[in-house]
């Protein structure tokens, strides 16, 4: 082997038979490489092994099974390196390892396989290309599965239009980083997880300015792009159309109602003409809520006190359902409404069939339904917040202090304008409160007709 390398410039500087002749000559010579045959009883492995552990010149040692005809070695290798110097090291023994093609790299002193160890280093291309593979794969499941199609309700108004562009845009940036970061982490799980018996340290890395500097200013560029892009599509979905129909939509708990004042309707409903812009202007009688329509993609909070804008322009027929997206109180789950998308032709028609009634049965129940009474009183018996009106009208009425009372209208008429003043047994807010769940606006709300229209619907529900 050695002869065969005479063109590296390569000299045989000694031979020896014993340890001690070893030791002796290796303290006067230092030689770069000591040839030891593995099968010589002669040769104390350990006692000379030891010799080369403790010693600090740079040297190699191979251990050469003769038997075996020189086809397998065991090689040494010891030289003082600082630790940032290790893995050009590992490097440069590897590839001289290949070049000559006749030494093979057995084990470390830990016992672990050294050939084994280091060829995932000497094949960063390979690896690269695997992480590579990952992250397309990755990417790709995300592309397809973060879709707004599949994630968001449908489109229903033009301003769902923008919005769900600039989600779409946000999903695929989603996609793209989590494919990058996990492809990458679930590759080296795989492929650079530790070996059984390995009980060695993994690389010690300090810093790396470069890297920290990258990794901070591209996700900077990312978030300011984001927000001068999120800032053109808030400017979309605020345009202005000067002949946009107005919607008063009033909350409370736990009830929505709509009135359209160019046409004096009210109702329960938010009904809107397909393709012409609704302005809702929004507000609350009691707590905050907030007017919410999956479909539409828009939000917007009604306030106590004051009026907040929402701008909707319908594009797609049918029905929705609005709810309320802000906590506010016991029944907040059940504050919806619906919403009905009709042709300009049967917007028209339906103006006209929820005209306010001229008798006081038919307004009665008209003021019933639109101004919240609903909500927490029921017409057929179930309880809900508040007592039910079914069978209400005549009926004894027990209170939290121990009297009672006969439904009648002046009863009727205290219980809507002070609500406190007695409170039916079984209906107080909570455990000594004193309270209901009654709001205590109604006389600012109500008129003395529309309260005694009212009592003449309840007197109907037997």
């Amino acid at each position: 082997m050695l002869q065969n390398r005479s063109k590296d410039d390569v000299d045989v500087v000694g031979m020896v038979s014993t340890v001690e002749e070893a030791v002796k000559t290796i303290t006067q010579l230092n030689p770069d490489l000591v040839v030891v045959d593995y099968d010589d009883g002669a040769v104390n492995r350990d006692e000379f092994l030891a010799h080369f552990v403790e010693g600090n010149s740079q040297m190699r040692v191979v251990l050469f099974s003769l038997k075996e005809g020189g086809s397998n070695a065991v090689v040494y290798d010891r030289r003082t390196l600082a630790a940032s110097q290790v893995d050009d090291w590992l490097t440069e023994w590897v590839q001289q390892d290949d070049e000559d093609g006749s030494l093979s790299v057995s084990e470390n002193h830990a016992g672990i396989p050294l050939q084994r160890k280091i060829e995932d280093k000497r094949n960063p291309m390979k690896h690269a290309i695997g992480a590579f593979v990952f992250v397309v794969l990755l990417a790709a499941l995300g592309l397809f599965v973060l879709r707004t199609d599949i994630l968001l309700p449908v489109e229903a108004s033009v301003q769902a239009e923008r919005v769900d562009w600039l989600f779409s845009l946000h999903f695929k940036v989603i996609a793209v980083l989590f494919a990058l970061i996990m492809g990458i982490v679930i590759y080296s799980v795989i492929f650079f997880r530790r070996k059984p018996g390995d009980t060695t340290d993994g690389a010690y890395i300090k810093e790396n300015s470069a890297l920290e500097f990258t990794w901070t200013a591209i996700p900077l560029v990312f978030v300011v792009g984001f927000a001068f892009i999120g800032s053109g599509v808030l400017a979309d979905t605020l345009r202005q159309d000067p002949k946009a129909l107005v919607v008063k939509v009033i909350g409370q708990q736990w009830s929505w109602r709509f009135e359209y004042p160019d046409y004096g309707v009210t109702t329960t409903e938010l009904v809107m003409p397909v393709n012409k812009q609704v302005l809702l202007r929004l507000t609350s009688e009691d707590v905050i809520h907030s007017f919410w329509v999956p479909e539409f993609r828009v939000k917007q909070d009604a306030i106590p006190g004051g009026f907040r804008e929402l701008r909707v322009t319908p594009k797609r027929l049918g029905e929705y359902q609005m709810v309320c997206s802000e906590l506010c109180g016991k029944q907040h789950a059940y504050m919806t409404a619906p919403v009905k998308v009709l042709s300009q032709t049967d917007f028209d028609q339906w103006l006209v069939s929820v005209q306010i009634p001229t008798d006081p049965v038919g307004r009665g129940e008209y003021w019933y339904r639109t101004q919240g009474c609903a909500s927490c009183h029921s017409v057929d018996g179930s309880k809900i917040v508040g007592p039910t009106f079914k069978g209400l009208f005549g009926e004894t009425i027990s209170f939290i202090d121990g009297t009672s009372t006969v439904a009648d209208e002046e009863y009727i008429k205290e219980s809507i304008l002070d609500p406190y003043k007695r409170i039916v047994a079984g209906f107080e807010l909570s455990a000594g409160s004193g309270t209901s769940a009654m709001p205590n606006n109604f006389r600012e709300k109500l008129t003395d007709d529309q309260i005694n229209e009212i009592i003449e619907f309840i007197k109907t529900i037997k």
